[in-house]
């Protein structure tokens, strides 16, 4: 098996307990995620409430846009917003502590 950049899917893992599922390229993050059964908190999916928002700690995601409800800090620090966002390679995410 090759390790080609076009792999057909990416593998997300939530938290530090082995959770993961597979995340599609061609779909956000948040759908990948619901899909592989992972309770995830969502409400606009359109990336303005943010209430799905998460740390990135590891891996790569890129925008169809560029404009997600992220202040230019907030992208710096990791943060990220998976109703919109679609993964670039294998993933990290962390919820924030309520």
């Amino acid at each position: 098996m090759s390790n080609s950049p076009a792999a057909p899917f990416f593998t997300a893992r939530v938290g530090h307990d082995g959770t993961q599922c597979d995340a599609w390229p061609d779909q956000p993050l948040l759908m990948s995620l619901e899909q592989g059964g992972i309770d995830w908190p969502s409400s606009c999916r359109n990336g303005t409430c943010r209430t799905c928002m998460c740390l990135l700690t590891e891996g790569q995601v890129r925008y169809e846009i560029d404009w997600p409800g992220l202040t230019p800090e907030e992208k710096a620090e990791g943060w990220v917003l998976p109703c919109v966002a679609r993964p670039a390679s294998d993933l990290t995410l962390e919820l924030p502590s309520v």
